[in-house]
């Protein structure tokens, strides 16, 4: 099963660190799992295969084909992974005034070149 997540972290040029940090499933955990020790439990791994945009049944080696919900392949750099982080629980409101924030000091960048 390792051998599906080592492909998508290769796919998606990423490291476990920055996985663990982007949906909480704890290093040791990914760690473990790389050595055969342990697999991790559901919640975890529905975490990873949402993360990556595919089934827990394909991260399982059940399912041929990955279901993703995107076409282009997306990388994120560490600063994209930790407002992830940071903004996952914050209310609605909230992530929107984030969103126009972020849209303001874009402008503003653009405008001082």
């Amino acid at each position: 099963m390792y051998e599906i997540f080592a492909k998508l972290l290769e796919e998606h040029n990423l490291t476990r660190y920055q996985v663990f940090k982007a949906t909480g499933v704890s290093q040791s955990s990914l760690s473990d799992w790389s050595k055969g020790k342990s697999t991790p439990k559901y919640e975890s791994m529905k975490k990873i295969a949402d993360y990556f945009g595919v089934s827990v049944d394909y991260l399982l080696g059940n399912e041929e084909k990955p279901v993703t919900q995107k076409s282009d392949e997306l990388t994120f750099d560490d600063f994209t992974y930790a407002l992830h982080n940071e903004s996952k629980d914050l209310s609605e409101e909230n992530k929107q005034k984030l969103l126009e924030m972020a849209k303001f000091f874009k402008q503003q960048q653009e405008k001082n070149g």
